[in-house]
């Protein structure tokens, strides 16, 4: 969809190129993440998509026909943009500003306030704040009316430059999660620009690492950069916690689970006490038709013939089996049990996970 052969940029008075030679291919639907020190380039590399800056040399090609050569009016309208600063119209509601691109496209009414509805509620914005100024929404709710804006006409091209860095942690990991979502539905092909390696690591398919002077250092899906870093510049700007960092790339799906102490809620205590003592804990999980209903205890069964007489306890905290390995070492080094137990569809007990079969997953990295 996007293809970068041999670019370069050097601004008018300045000796050092700031991108040297870049080459890039962006396959359609992909999210491909710039990231870099302050300098390396990667918001300069991604004006030049959409001709904000053009290149000094090189050519750039969005599916398959040159930026160059085409109106950037017109080209700039087939691209989706959203900025740091959001850049939303003070003057005009949040119905309005949604609808900017739509206008300038010559859509009928109809066809605009419908879109409109469509990208509130995908966004999760109540439709009370349709005709609300930017300067009466939320931090978060004014980053989601900036990118419902970008997507008003549907451009198959996203360009991202930051688009989260001005909210707060809290609802930056939230739009995150919610644009994610949203991506997994739409499949746009997406440049996002970022300084922070860890959000490059969670919102990527593929991350460019960029060197001064916008000098390509390795090219890769996330999960290959923080087992294999190309050099040692990468493996510096990637940071000291590769192995943490690449467990939230790994699902517990993808390791599997290891048997625990599990018993029925009709079990007797004896039968329970026999599983605790066979795995080794004091402790078993209890279900009821494989559906988890908590723990007990080895004090919670004196005087108690059957587990049906003992209310099981809720596990402070478990994981499913789409949750990644960072949220299972999480959840066992917060849960009083010292494991993280595994819950599929409907909280079906899957089995449990232990600090030792996570860690082999870091050494492996």
């Amino acid at each position: 969809m996007i293809s970068l052969e041999g670019v370069s940029k050097q601004f008018r008075g300045s000796r050092r190129l700031a991108v040297s030679n870049l080459s890039l291919e962006i396959s359609e639907g992909e999210t491909v993440v710039l990231v870099g020190p302050s300098g390396c380039g990667k918001t300069t590399t991604m004006r030049m998509i959409n001709r904000l800056i053009e290149p000094s040399a090189g050519t750039i090609l969005v599916d398959g026909k040159d930026v160059m050569k085409q109106d950037p009016v017109i080209l700039r309208r087939g691209i989706g943009y959203v900025i740091q600063s959001i850049g939303l119209l003070p003057h005009r509601t949040v119905a309005q500003n949604i609808a900017t691109v739509p206008k300038l496209a010559d859509w009928d009414d109809r066809r605009i306030d419908a879109r409109v509805d469509e990208l509130m509620e995908t966004f999760g914005l109540d439709p009370e704040l349709k005709d609300r100024y930017p300067s009466e929404l939320s931090g978060g709710q004014r980053q989601r009316v900036g990118v419902a804006r970008a997507l008003a006409v549907d451009p198959p091209v996203m360009l991202m430059d930051e688009p989260f860095a001005a909210v707060d942690p809290i609802v930056r990991a939230r739009l995150q999660d919610e644009f994610l979502g949203i991506q997994e539905r739409l499949r746009k092909t997406i440049v996002f620009v970022t300084h922070d390696i860890d959000e490059a690591i969670k919102m990527a398919d593929r991350i460019a690492i960029l060197n001064i002077g916008g000098i390509l250092e390795q090219y890769a899906p996330p999960e290959e950069i923080l087992r294999a870093p190309a050099n040692a510049f990468v493996e510096d700007f990637v940071g000291a916690e590769r192995g943490l960092k690449r467990l939230a790339l790994i699902k517990v799906a993808e390791i599997g689970v290891e048997d625990g102490p599990v018993v029925d809620r009709e079990a007797s205590s004896e039968e329970a006490l026999r599983v605790m003592e066979k795995f080794g804990y004091d402790w078993a999980t209890v279900v009821d038709e494989g559906r988890l209903l908590g723990w007990v205890d080895r004090g919670s069964l004196d005087g108690r013939p059957s587990l049906a007489d003992v209310p099981p306890r809720r596990f402070s905290a478990y994981v499913t089996a789409d949750s990644s390995l960072r949220e299972a070492l999480d959840a066992i080094v917060t849960n009083q049990t010292n494991v993280a137990v595994v819950a599929g569809d409907g909280d079906r007990y899957l089995g449990i996970l232990t600090v030792e079969r996570i860690s082999q997953e870091i050494v492996s990295s």
